[in-house]
């Protein structure tokens, strides 16, 4: 800690925690003087039993709803251009988003077009664009029904252009919602694979956050806990699911994303690319670099990954046998070790290198990371 220096912590909105929350939310919308919500999730969500039931305690109460849920598994512009339509063409009057990272990051997406007006990438936080975020957001709820992304505490979103499916990160503390409703029963029926990934990308938070530069001593006591909760809970939760487990991965989910204000690493910006060149789901594949990029990190870090040890139950001073773990864990959740069995092939790994050099999470990697470094990294991992 430098002393002379002055710091800053934010951190998050109030969350509604535990089994049975999400039953709070018409009085909360009636209680605001909300009415007219616009819901918005996927298109599998929107068939499942428990968001009809949501659905039906809305209207029970008075509520009137409208669902969108035409949006891609990895978002794009136009999801939520004609997300900001459909708010405005009914006159809705709050934006409820439901599900994982692509249809909370839509949600708060079209919570910024409602009303600003410039185009949507304008906005892109990593060209300064969160200096035209200046008007009023629409009341805007998060409910997560996966325990991954944290995306229902972010303040961002992330948006792909429609042609070339580069990313561009939404930011502003204006995006951050109101209130979280996040009810663990929602995770309960999430099948293995589901689970397993998610749970990985949330670890991935975690572990990134703990390692990132800068100094945030809460970040990084929030991360440590995280990580800990995922090693009691990720196994059980994918494999014999009960609610604790399932509990411990949703709030394991939520402190990843508080965490990783501070910042991520290199795991993200070798994953980023694989959904941008083959529609790779993120979890996964953080899920398959996660033990590559922690080789990596580990020279230089060892008294940190020593924490990471003593948080993943390993015992104290074992820093060193983390990346093993990892890559047990990947087997023990029947998550792929390697690229080539995730649709990679060898002719891919020039672009991914250049996609994950220009990408904006490694810049906050506690070591630097060359393009060079990128194309080793992922051929290790091939």
């Amino acid at each position: 800690m430098n002393t002379d220096k002055i710091y800053g912590f934010n951190f998050p909105t109030p969350i509604r925690f535990g089994a049975g929350s999400i039953d709070e939310l018409p009085d909360y919308l009636k209680s605001n003087g909300l009415h007219r919500p616009l819901l918005v999730t996927d298109p599998i969500i929107a068939g499942l039993p428990f968001f009809k039931k949501i659905l039906e305690k809305l209207t029970s109460k008075g509520i009137d709803t409208i669902v969108y849920k035409e949006l891609h598994k990895n978002p794009v512009k136009s999801d939520v251009l004609q997300g900001g339509d459909a708010f405005h063409e009914s006159k809705r009057d709050s934006i409820i988003g439901v599900g994982g990272g692509a249809a909370l990051d839509v949600a708060r997406a079209i919570a910024l077009r409602v009303h600003h007006n410039r185009d949507l990438f304008d906005y892109d936080d990593l060209i300064g664009g969160d200096i035209y975020v200046t008007n009023e957001i629409p009341h805007l709820i998060t409910v997560p029904t996966t325990a991954g992304t944290g995306s229902e505490v972010g303040r961002s979103a992330i948006i792909s252009e429609d042609d070339t499916k580069r990313k561009r990160i939404l930011f502003s503390p204006r995006l951050m919602a109101k209130i979280v409703f996040a009810d663990p029963m929602l995770t309960m029926d999430l099948p293995p694979f589901t689970t397993a990934a998610t749970g990985m990308d949330a670890l991935t938070h975690n572990i990134e956050a703990y390692l990132a530069k800068g100094y945030h001593p809460m970040c990084d006591g929030i991360a440590l806990e995280g990580i800990a909760l995922i090693a009691d809970g990720i196994v059980t939760a994918t494999k014999r699911p009960d609610l604790e487990a399932r509990s411990k991965m949703l709030l394991a989910s939520l402190m990843g994303a508080v965490a990783f204000q501070k910042g991520l690493g290199v795991v993200h910006s070798l994953a980023h690319p694989l959904s941008t060149l083959l529609d790779t789901h993120h979890g996964l594949a953080n899920a398959v670099n996660l033990p590559y990029g922690m080789q990596f990190n580990y020279e230089g870090c060892e008294p940190r990954f020593d924490k990471i040890g003593s948080a993943l139950g390993l015992g104290h001073h074992v820093g060193n046998t983390v990346v093993d773990y990892l890559f047990d864990l990947n087997n023990r959740l029947d998550l792929p070790t390697r690229l080539s069995s995730i649709g990679v092939e060898r002719e891919h790994l020039h672009a991914l290198s250049e996609l994950a050099y220009a990408d904006f999470c490694h810049p906050s990697n506690p070591k630097p990371v060359s393009q060079d470094d990128f194309h080793n990294i992922y051929q290790r991992a091939f």
